[in-house]
């Protein structure tokens, strides 16, 4: 019975430094504009990258941008309530992206 529980608690810990590896490593696949396009904007003009995904609730309660499913890369999204509005749908984000948290400023969602 000991041994049972030890290994129980084994596993738990297994598994919970498991996920803190993998959740750092939320990433993005972004989409990067044509070059020739007339809309293109210089640097500090720009809102943002665009960003493709299905939003998905992560077992941490907070909606992410998955980019990967078979992966599971995806970034976090910075705008809760809009994200909520479009839980398990594919969308584009556009925004800023925060590398340090794997988090996605939200400028604008849309359906894709």
């Amino acid at each position: 019975m000991r041994r049972n529980t030890h290994s129980a608690g084994f596993l738990a810990l297994v598994l919970a430094v498991a996920f803190c590896q993998l959740t750092p490593g939320l990433h993005a696949q972004n989409q990067t504009q044509d070059p020739s396009s007339p809309q293109q904007l210089q640097p500090d003009e720009q809102k943002g990258e665009t960003f493709v995904g299905q939003v998905v609730k992560a077992k941490n309660g907070q909606y992410a941008l998955l980019t990967d499913k078979q992966a599971g890369k995806g970034y976090y999204l910075d705008d809760q309530e809009r994200a909520k509005q479009y839980d398990g749908q594919n969308v584009k984000v556009t925004g800023t992206l925060d590398v340090a948290t794997s988090t996605i400023h939200v400028t604008d969602i849309q359906p894709a």
